[in-house]
């Protein structure tokens, strides 16, 4: 096993913003390689979710088709917390992620100022 580093949400559910598109070929796969960006950046971009609005805001915003995919943290292998916006610490996995890893998967519809996120999620 890679490294394995738990940080401030460990035991907590972490997110993933991707095309719809995307989630379709990873599940047909089986495995969720990352997005373009994921996969130019060397790791698979996650968020915890007091950090998944303004991760939507910035890096999706306007954008439909969307899905909103949930994974457990302690299930997840060579998941790591490194400083990004602001200091703060942000969740990458260095590999692939099963998809049978995901705890949940929700559509990300736009709604008016943003997206429309899941009511479990603050």
């Amino acid at each position: 096993m890679g490294r394995c580093h738990y940080g401030p949400a460990a035991m907590s559910i972490l997110y993933k913003i991707l095309s719809a598109a995307e989630w379709r070929d990873a599940t047909a796969g089986g495995v969720f390689q990352g997005s373009a960006v994921d996969i130019a950046d060397g790791f698979i971009h996650l968020s915890a979710a007091h950090q998944l609005r303004e991760t939507a805001a910035r890096h999706f915003a306007g954008r439909e088709g969307l899905v909103l995919v949930g994974f457990a943290a302690e299930t997840l292998e060579n998941l790591t917390w490194e400083p990004s916006r602001a200091g703060d610490l942000f969740p990458h996995v260095y590999g692939p992620i099963p998809v049978r890893l995901a705890a949940m998967v929700h559509p990300l519809p736009l709604a008016a100022g943003g997206h429309a996120f899941p009511p479990e999620i603050p």
